[in-house]
């Protein structure tokens, strides 16, 4: 299974970006998938999370109403649309496919992306 996320880059306070994760040699529609970001200095921090049937999502208060998950079982891509930046959203963005236990754990989670970054000037 391969995960690649690309969309980062810099942007300024007040703008968005849209990651996309591209999951090949592996299933994507029979597993939910989620994105979590990393700061420097900081732990992995969970920040959106789609079912299976990509019907239901959740997100950490931090990103609610700004970022939105979704996916595309005919492309086998998850994307997270980030809408109204801030400099603290500033991190390495990580997609990754779930395999068991509470979805905002990163160890619930088998296989990664390589992550790509996001900086939020202000």
């Amino acid at each position: 299974v391969q995960l690649q996320a690309f969309g980062g880059g810099l942007v300024q306070t007040g703008g968005s970006l849209r990651l996309s994760c591209v999951v090949s040699r592996g299933t994507f529609r029979s597993y939910a998938m989620g994105w979590f970001r990393q700061a420097p200095g900081k732990e992995r921090e969970f920040v959106a999370f789609i079912t299976r049937s990509r019907d239901t999502t959740y997100y950490a208060d931090s990103v609610k109403d700004r970022f939105t998950i979704a996916g595309d079982n005919a492309e086998k891509t998850v994307y997270l649309q980030m809408n109204s930046l801030k400099a603290e959203d500033t991190a390495v963005y990580y997609c990754a496919r779930h395999f068991r236990g509470e979805h905002y754990y990163p160890t619930s989670y088998l296989y990664w992306g390589q992550g790509t970054l996001v900086t939020v000037s202000s």
